[in-house]
């Protein structure tokens, strides 16, 4: 049973759906319109994720070749392998971070002001991994871990969204949604940045492009053709045998356009299933807020807010890669060098863009995409020596998320201060 339960927190389709079918129930729908509206916003998450996995399927590539090319060795912040991977040692206080801590999110949401509640599955059980390890590691073990875990999990996960929600206004323009990502902190804190240098009375929606560039003003188009390029410096650069396996027999300027284009497929996917499943969810969710927990707003994944400023969007990646390089050559110089996590970059950075926008225009959507990238970079370099890995078999790579290793920070603070 508590593997069922688990396995169902930590599918966010399914507790998409069952946000919506709850919901929908409770707003006395006909059982068509609970059926119908469950089914399109399980689809419409499933879709978002499908997207999901082929932008991180086509960055694979990418990385090979940029690792390959430089010459650089070091560490790749990727928190979803993390948590795997030590569920052989730490399953028991993982699942129960993560059911306890879910249902603390939902009595806070009732009992409190931060009427939140937390519906990104994989973050979730990621930070209830974070914190298993950070305890563990601290000697807190068994019951205990599970009961100091679950109240960090359960605070966090109203306190993050609570912190971003008068960022997401500006970017939303209503308050009907709120971020649940535990990247949320970096992402509003560089576009409050970018708002304070730019100027948002010029958006990167309303660029005045010259009639034989309009091809640029599709945002497909435009990442379409930055891709390529990006793709093809690593390619130029990596070794021939390297380039040769990837290409698998494929002449190399075809291999580099298909894979640059199927990211870009992936973004497309990716947008569509956002706005599907987000028309089902948002009126079914009035139910929940409604009947069961008064004025709560559902706390959802960060590419919810891509659509809002496409442009935005494509300008924070690439300013997010730059920055993330930058923060990679300076690493050279810590305990650790961290090469760039391109799917990280993508996600935040894209992020970053739009909320620098929303507050800065073009030269926030700039600024807070650049910074984005060399924050989320060079933090993972500064915290690394917090959580050593190794004695679970994990080399390679480190948390990714910036709101979990603030986490992971503050729980070392309080451990050092406790003498634990």
């Amino acid at each position: 049973m508590l593997d069922f339960v688990t396995s169902f927190l930590s599918t966010p389709a399914f507790i998409i759906g069952l946000i919506a079918l709850i919901g929908l129930v409770a707003m006395r729908r006909s059982a068509s319109d609970v059926i119908k509206g469950t089914l399109k916003t399980i689809l419409g998450f499933m879709i978002l994720q499908a997207g999901s996995g082929i932008i991180v399927d086509s960055l694979v590539p990418f990385s090979q070749m940029f690792e390959d090319a430089f010459g650089l060795e070091g560490v790749i912040a990727e928190d979803n392998a993390i948590a795997a991977a030590v569920q052989s040692v730490l399953s028991m206080e993982t699942s129960f971070i993560l059911v306890f801590g879910f249902l603390l999110n939902l009595l806070l949401a009732r009992l409190t002001p931060l009427k939140y509640i937390f519906l990104t599955g994989h973050m979730m059980f990621s930070m209830a991994a974070t914190i298993a390890i950070v305890l563990d590691q601290m000697g807190v073990i068994g019951w205990e871990a599970v009961a100091i875990g679950s109240a960090i999990q359960g605070i966090v996960s109203v306190v993050f969204p609570a912190m971003a929600q008068p960022f997401v206004r500006k970017v939303t323009g209503n308050d009907n949604v709120a971020f649940g990502f535990y990247g949320s902190s970096l992402i509003w804190a560089t576009g409050w940045v970018g708002g304070k240098l730019g100027n948002k009375e010029k958006s990167t929606e309303d660029v005045k492009i010259s009639p034989r560039l309009d091809f640029l003003k599709e945002m497909s188009v435009l990442m379409s053709i930055v891709m390529i390029l990006v793709y093809g410096v690593a390619a130029t650069f990596a070794s021939d045998e390297l380039v040769a396996e990837i290409s698998a027999g494929q002449p190399v300027p075809l291999m580099v356009v298909l894979n640059a284009l199927t990211f870009v497929v992936g973004i497309l996917i990716l947008l569509q299933g956002v706005r599907m499943f987000l028309g089902e969810l948002i009126p079914a969710f009035k139910g929940i807020s409604e009947k069961l927990v008064p004025g709560a707003k559902p706390a959802l994944d960060v590419p919810i807010f891509y659509a809002f400023a496409p442009n935005a969007t494509t300008i924070g990646f690439i300013m997010a890669v730059i920055g993330g390089l930058v923060a990679t050559v300076l690493s050279t110089f810590t305990s650790v060098v961290v090469l760039p996590s391109v799917i990280g970059l993508f996600f935040m950075g894209a992020a970053a863009g739009v909320f620098g926008n929303a507050m800065g225009g073009r030269r926030g959507a700039i600024i807070a995409g650049f910074l984005l990238g060399f924050l989320f970079q060079f933090i993972v370099a500064i915290a690394y020596p917090l959580v050593g890995l190794d004695e679970y078999g994990i080399t390679g790579l480190w948390f990714a998320s910036p709101d979990a290793i603030l986490v992971v920070a503050l729980m070392r603070a309080v451990g050092l201060l406790f003498g634990v």
